[in-house]
């Protein structure tokens, strides 16, 4: 009989509606030695999360995530709850002898972010496995971009280009949602989906960024709280709270090898939904990913004959394309969800096999010390070095 993996998620929300997904579907789509089983959900509110329990298809709930932590039939804890949470919940997992995934950014600081990584290297030692959630990794085009990459498709890396562009808090009557919270969120538009092309570059290229030069905005300094923030049952205008993260994020970085890169976050991209895009300019070609159009990979060959140079347009659907033999029949495209599918699959796959997968809590450190930088960039002015750590990208 297959054995199972009996998950505690804490957090029902977005990320929580996400994950969710991944753990019912991924054994349906993958042949795996482990079964993924969705015991409890946990919340604070108790009749959110009943009903999260029911929407979502989790086999029991609770309100209070140490009774999750301290259970038996427990091996893995998910932790998709926001930032300054993590660390508390992750050490807390860790020390039970629980298996961890926890979302990104990993902590609000570095402090918090090293603290975690050393916990999970102590636990290693007793078979535990940890993982932060940067599903971009898991998209298809992504991985087919890092193999390309490491092939020396390419060649040399020399210029890179990444971008995130969101416009959903352009309304300045946008309410103070605990994203635009430092002492919730750690960071703005940085951490939020900063974080992502960080770590996405690093994978794809294989090298860190070792140096920073940066500038943060926040454009709308005040906003409405929340109606229940503001102690408010009926219609009415809530009283204004200071917004204390960045709206937009801009630097130039340097990357180990040579290659220099821009890196653009931003909440006021007025139009941009989810416009994740990244180019890499190498000595022998390019490839570029744009996240609208997932299910595809721009690539320029410079080494063949002038006349049959151009950006050829890559459809990711083959079954022999990373994790695509697990879906549909070529040309038939996936969606966002699927990233967290491969995300839970390659969790169970390491954990089974008793291997540590990637991210790691080192890795997600790693991408820690790069905001904290640009953090530090923006408030000196100043060229700032990345502080060193051992992580494998």
């Amino acid at each position: 009989m297959m054995g199972q993996l009996r998950v505690g998620m804490i957090g029902y929300a977005f990320m929580g509606a996400a994950h969710s997904q991944a753990w019912r579907t991924v054994n349906h789509a993958f042949d795996l030695p482990l079964s993924a089983r969705r015991s409890v959900v946990c919340g604070r509110d108790e009749a959110r999360v009943a009903a999260a329990a029911v929407t979502l298809g989790w086999e029991s709930h609770a309100t209070d995530w140490r009774e999750v932590v301290s259970r038996d039939d427990i091996d893995l804890v998910d932790i998709c709850t926001p930032g300054d949470t993590h660390a508390e919940i992750a050490l807390a997992a860790l020390a039970a002898g629980k298996h961890v995934l926890c979302e990104k950014p990993l902590a609000n600081s570095v402090a918090e972010a090293r603290e975690m990584a050393e916990a999970a290297a102590t636990a290693q030692a007793r078979g535990v496995r940890t993982m932060c959630g940067f599903n971009y990794r898991r998209v298809p085009a992504v991985a087919l971009m890092r193999r390309l990459v490491a092939q020396g498709r390419i060649g040399t890396v020399r210029h890179i280009r990444a971008v995130y562009l969101q416009d959903w808090i352009v309304d300045p009557e946008f309410p103070l949602v605990w994203r635009l919270r430092r002492d919730m969120a750690g960071s703005g538009a940085l951490g939020d989906i900063g974080a992502h092309i960080v770590d996405l570059t690093q994978y794809v290229t294989g090298a860190r960024i070792t140096g920073v030069s940066a500038l943060t905005e926040t454009f709308v300094r005040e906003r409405p709280l929340p109606a229940e923030a503001a102690g408010l049952s009926g219609v009415g205008r809530a009283e204004s709270g200071e917004v204390t993260v960045d709206d937009a994020a801009l630097f130039l970085a340097r990357l180990e090898g040579g290659a220099i890169a821009t890196y653009e976050a931003t909440r006021f991209a007025t139009g941009r939904k989810n416009g994740l895009r990244v180019e890499l300019n190498g000595s022998l070609g390019s490839v570029a990913f744009d996240f609208e159009r997932m299910n595809e990979l721009e690539f320029y060959d410079a080494t063949v004959p002038s006349t049959e140079q151009g950006f050829t347009r890559i459809l990711v659907t083959e079954p022999d394309h990373p994790y695509m033999a697990a879906w549909w029949p070529a040309g038939h495209p996936i969606g966002y969800e699927h990233s967290f599918t491969h995300e839970v699959r390659d969790l169970i796959a390491a954990i089974a096999a008793g291997e540590d997968p990637t991210p790691s809590f080192a890795d997600a450190l790693q991408v820690q010390l790069v905001l904290d930088a640009v953090e530090r960039s923006a408030a000196s002015s100043a060229w700032v070095p990345v502080e060193a750590e051992l992580a494998s990208v």
